[in-house]
């Protein structure tokens, strides 16, 4: 890899970090409009932004593991684990453009409807929402590991606090990554080329992790919610032109 390649692989991984360590998602959102310019291929491109991700989450969840809500997790995290795979198998057949435009209007619908309704909504934990939430993530996961959105509307909603909703979106991320590189090392999506990409962009998550730390712990949650659906508004519209104008 050349330097300037590095420097944008450190540039993207320190931003990505701040955003996931403040708002509790947003990492493979931010660096997949860089990644698929600078690795070999579009699959290797994913493999790294989840160990990076996952590097990240590992971080979090050392830090805030006794807020985890383990009955809030398991049931969608297993049915994450179910589509996730099943997007994986697909992922070299996808049409990249028309799943981008997809992503990017959901993200606007959604990010401007809880906005409105972000003061008066409460998620209970149920199945069916779990199941619905935790089977689009999974697919959104294994095509563009951008699997954040769905699951983070589930727990902002129904989480009682900041640190509540950051330690279970961190384990969930957590063990949706490992899950989805095991699935990719299987595929020979590990290579050499992500395995340089991970040391390299090692550096940018540590010190995006201490950054957003200190801004995560002086934001509220009220303002940490529209900080989210802010921040999911700016991607749709992002992944739109990007999509519109390749």
């Amino acid at each position: 890899m050349g330097i300037e390649t590095i420097i944008l692989l450190l540039f993207a991984s320190t931003c990505a970090s701040v955003v996931q360590r403040v708002s509790g998602f947003g990492f493979g959102i931010f660096v997949m409009t860089m990644l698929p310019y600078i690795m070999p291929t579009y699959p290797e491109a994913t493999a790294l932004s989840a160990l990076l991700a996952g590097t990240l989450s590992i971080m979090v969840v050392v830090q805030l593991w006794r807020h985890i809500n383990l009955k809030h997790l398991l049931p969608i995290l297993s049915v994450f684990f179910v589509t996730s795979w099943i997007a994986i198998q697909f992922l070299e057949y996808i049409d990249e453009k028309i799943m981008k435009i997809i992503f990017g209007s959901v993200l606007i619908i959604l990010s401007v409807y809880f906005f409105i309704i972000s003061d008066k909504v409460r998620v209970k934990p149920l199945l069916w929402i779990q199941a619905v939430l935790g089977s689009v993530s999974g697919l959104m996961g294994g095509f563009f590991n951008m699997q954040g959105p769905p699951a983070v509307l589930y727990f902002v909603a129904s989480e009682k606090n900041k640190d509540n909703y950051m330690a279970v979106t961190q384990a969930y991320f957590l063990a949706g990554n490992l899950f989805m590189t095991v699935v990719r090392y299987f595929k020979g999506y590990l290579t050499e080329a992500v395995g340089m990409g991970y040391l390299y962009g090692l550096g940018g998550v540590v010190i995006g992790f201490f950054v957003g730390k200190v801004i995560f712990d002086r934001v509220s949650h009220d303002l940490l919610r529209k900080l989210i659906y802010g921040f999911m508004a700016v991607s749709g519209v992002y992944s739109l032109i990007v999509a519109l104008t390749e």
